[in-house]
């Protein structure tokens, strides 16, 4: 008798009108699934409909009408999944406005969608994380954070609504000559919520630094040493308080809030330097590969089920050494891969299914 896998996994696909796909049913195995052909054919099309499910938002667009396929008004996906202790299904509804149904029950917050089906994503543009503004690394975070915490996600939109009204109300200081203190209304509540995320992406922070030693050492056989820094103003409401008043005059000639949670970043080190500074291509590509795995891992700790992985063209990024290091540590997931040719020398069980022009064979 099979033994329990800690593991969830997708069982079924439905795509109607989904990018290029018009009505196409995807049935998937557990363990790992290739999707390969050439480019342009929609093979990311399918990793981005399980992402929607996951998050619900796509990682290729924000807008929704995007997503469906030309010269149609609307579209559908439909997921399902298997737990260790349940099943489910989630269907995504995209026309004028988006719909999400999970067990056939519509959900009013999305916050009721996360964490039903718990993704990690990697792509080619994953190298952006290091190598961008900080702006792609507290994505990273957020999407993990969002996965594990729902309410984070709460704190997140209210702090930016309220960034948004105060940096509004900052240029109506400077163009209508508003009185100034009234500021203290918004920069209390910033500082309220600011913490409140400080507080989770620190305890994420943490729980990957814990993981990602053990990891890089084992990718580089023990030649680096790697190292996370969270970079934050926003550890102490009453500093970061203390700071939106010290810089008022700069935010009012500026005419946004030049600190704040919204500012966060990580840096990594290798051997002691900055990574997306000083280090190699294949360093920055190793850093991804361990972040991830550990991202993984956090998942896994926290829940008792391995998440599902997607990788859309990433193997391809990896030189043999790379993907051996990578393809050890998919044990016991699912995994969905996206490619341009069938992957060889893979032991662990697979199923390929070639794709073109928008149909699954």
């Amino acid at each position: 008798m099979e033994k329990t896998l800690k593991k969830m996994y997708i069982t079924k696909i439905k795509l109607l009108n989904f990018r290029n796909y018009e009505n196409q049913e995807i049935l998937l195995d557990k363990n790992i699934n290739i999707f390969y052909g050439d480019n342009a054919q929609g093979k990311t099309n399918i990793i981005e409909s399980i992402f929607l499910c996951s998050i619900g938002k796509s990682f290729r667009t924000n807008k929704d009408k995007e997503m469906i396929k030309f010269d149609k008004n609307e579209s559908s996906i439909y997921i399902e999944y298997k737990k260790i202790d349940r099943e489910g299904n989630i269907k995504i509804e995209l026309s004028d406005k988006k719909n999400i149904y999970v067990n056939g029950i519509k959900i009013k917050k999305l916050s009721e969608l996360l964490g039903k089906l718990n993704i990690v994503i990697f792509t080619p543009d994953d190298i952006q994380i290091l190598k961008e503004g900080p702006q792609k690394r507290r994505k990273f975070l957020d999407i993990m954070i969002s996965q594990l915490r729902p309410n984070y996600v709460h704190i997140l939109n209210l702090y930016n609504k309220t960034l948004e009204q105060r940096n509004n109300y900052l240029k109506q200081i400077k163009i209508e000559n508003k009185p100034e203190d009234m500021l203290e209304i918004w920069d209390e509540k910033l500082a309220e919520y600011g913490q409140k995320i400080f507080l989770y992406r620190n305890e994420f922070i943490e729980k990957i630094k814990e993981k990602i030693k053990k990891i890089h050492n084992d990718i580089t056989f023990e030649k680096e040493n790697i190292e996370i820094k969270y970079e934050s103003n926003c550890f102490d409401i009453e500093e970061y308080k203390k700071i939106l008043k010290d810089r008022r005059k700069l935010d009012i000639i500026k005419g946004f809030t030049t600190k704040g949670i919204h500012r966060d970043d990580f840096v990594i080190y290798i051997n002691n330097e900055q990574v997306n500074i000083y280090g190699s291509q294949g360093q920055n590509r190793t850093v991804i590969l361990s972040l991830k795995i550990a991202e993984m891992q956090v998942i896994y700790d926290e829940i008792g089920e391995y998440p599902i992985l997607l990788l859309d063209d990433f193997m391809s990024e990896l030189d043999e050494k790379r993907r051996k290091n990578f393809l050890e540590n998919i044990n016991n997931k699912q995994v969905i891969i996206t490619c341009t040719d069938k992957i060889k020398n893979l032991e662990k069980k697979h199923i390929f299914y070639q794709v073109k022009k928008g149909e699954i064979q």
